[in-house]
């Protein structure tokens, strides 16, 4: 006789950069699996790699994770722990002005995604061009661990994330240039209009969840937890 199969409860949620609803399940000791190996190979590749198959394995509408925002994914996977595993997650944090080490309690169930009123992805450089930018996708973190510094990380990011200039009449898409056109015309950029492409990324859609505590000297303190890190392993 075959043995049983199990049935799951399902979920739903909005993906952020889309405002797509999707139905998912809790993941499975399958998933947990993937994402222990991947956890033990200390390489960020296959963490993200982890987290996109568990993410896809545990959707229930057609889906392309491929194509999720970094915040996106975050969203996903933070949402997806909370129904899969326990809402809620204990960190640690060593208080850098006493040294002391405090455990805090956070309902991930509860963790909403934070909006800048601010955030512009259209940038104008001058009174005929405007540059276009599109989020990051969770693949490109995996391939800035071979980055060597900061420049150069900020120009990978750039490179990723421009999709097109416009001038004028014409339009110039990017996936139709070569690296070295595009690293040219990043070069040429003003430094007020690089200032607002950073702006870009600094204003982007983000879990965003503050704690305030009192430490061992009676001075009110901060912590500001807004990555998947710092959800699950601050401290």
């Amino acid at each position: 006789m075959a043995l049983p199969k199990l049935s799951h409860p399902t979920f739903e949620l909005e993906i952020p950069s889309t405002k797509q609803k999707i139905r998912y399940r809790p993941f499975l000791v399958k998933e947990e699996k993937i994402l222990l190996i991947a956890q033990q190979s200390n390489d960020a590749k296959d963490v993200v790699y982890a987290v996109k198959q568990v993410l896809q394995n545990c959707s229930l509408d057609p889906i392309d994770v491929d194509e999720l925002t970094t915040f996106d994914i975050e969203y996903y996977f933070i949402k997806l722990r909370s129904k899969s595993v326990n809402n809620i997650v204990t960190l640690k944090y060593r208080d850098l002005e006493d040294e002391q080490i405090y455990d805090f309690e956070v309902d991930i169930e509860n963790l909403e995604m934070t909006y800048d009123p601010n955030h512009e992805p259209t940038i104008q450089v001058n009174d005929n061009t405007l540059l276009f930018l599109k989020y990051p996708k969770m693949s490109l973190v995996g391939n800035l661990e071979t980055v060597d510094n900061e420049t150069d990380l900020v120009f990978e990011i750039l490179r990723n994330c421009l999709e097109k200039i416009v001038q004028g009449s014409e339009t110039y898409e990017i996936k139709d240039s070569s690296r070295e056109e595009v690293d040219e015309f990043i070069l040429s950029l003003d430094v007020s209009s690089f200032n607002k492409v950073q702006s870009f990324f600094n204003t982007m859609p983000k879990l965003k969840h503050e704690i305030n505590y009192k430490n061992s000297l009676g001075n009110d303190r901060k912590i500001v937890l807004q990555n998947l890190n710092d959800f699950f392993t601050l401290g």
